[in-house]
């Protein structure tokens, strides 16, 4: 098959790759919002080589006329967590979405691999629109914590060094490895409520930052700016004592000016 004919095909798991990290980014952003803990960290996507398509295609004495219907994970997607029980809180969101169906899991984490490998992996289909009409794509969501995912990277890094077959004595060692970045993430687990509430506290106070300095620039831009410069002052000093009530107060004030220049209530000094 040509290149060319590769591009066409892979076009559509390129444009699923993109919508799906806007959605999971979006995810977070929704949380962030409200005031929330966000169960994901951040998100990553690819789509698999041609190299390595028809490399597994072989393996798995597949027809390249299948590869499209029947390969699961030409569009990847990776949504890293900070927490193991944030990986079963997007499972279930997955679940009730109504834009992707799920049409099975693989939990390996409470059923991890020999190697140690970690990870909670759902294969989705997924509607894609194109110029020639929709179409569903496969696409495998891989759910993990940092740590799981450090830990596979390094493996998957020494399994392409070694061609795949690992030394024993390295096998060993790395499945201790990924015992022991286990054991971190469940003792990040135990003390989760005190990760959360710090996590939420300091999300609030970089929101009300934000909308502070927004509201700031906004009255510099209005023509206001001796204003503008009292209350940036007012919130460096905020600021240094960490203090969120006094920001709180900061943006009422800076709002409530605003609102009255656009009702004509406030005239330059």
């Amino acid at each position: 098959m040509e290149y060319r004919e590769w591009k066409r095909i892979l076009l559509p798991y390129e444009y699923a790759v993109e919508e799906l990290k806007v959605k999971f980014k979006n995810v977070r952003r929704e949380f962030q919002n409200k005031g929330e803990y966000s169960p994901i960290e951040f998100v990553t996507g690819r789509i698999k080589k041609v190299t390595s398509i028809l490399d597994k295609a072989k393996n798995l004495n597949m027809d390249t006329d299948k590869i499209c219907t029947e390969m699961e994970d030409i569009a990847g997607l990776r949504v890293m967590c900070q927490l193991v029980d944030d990986i079963y809180t997007v499972v279930d969101i997955i679940r009730c979405r109504k834009d992707m169906e799920v049409l099975y899991e693989k939990d390996y984490i409470k059923n991890y691999k020999e190697s140690g490998y970690r990870s909670y992996h759902i294969i989705i289909k997924y509607p894609v629109e194109t110029i020639e009409g929709s179409k569903e794509i496969l696409a495998e969501i891989q759910i993990r914590t940092l740590s799981m995912n450090f830990w596979a990277t390094i493996e998957h890094s020494l399994r392409y060094k070694y061609n795949k077959e690992l030394p024993h004595d390295l096998s060993v060692r790395l499945r201790r490895a990924g015992d022991a970045a286990f054991t971190l993430d469940k003792e990040m687990s135990e003390i989760r409520e005190e990760i959360v509430k710090a996590q939420v506290t300091f999300g609030l106070k970089s929101l009300a930052v934000k909308e502070s300095v927004d509201g700031i620039r906004l009255l510099h831009k209005m023509g206001y700016k001796q204003d503008a410069i009292i209350f940036q002052e007012q919130l460096d000093v905020i600021n240094e004592v960490d203090n969120m009530d006094a920001i709180a107060v900061l943006q009422g004030q800076i709002d409530d000016m605003i609102n009255d220049i656009k009702q004509g209530l406030r005239v330059k000094k």
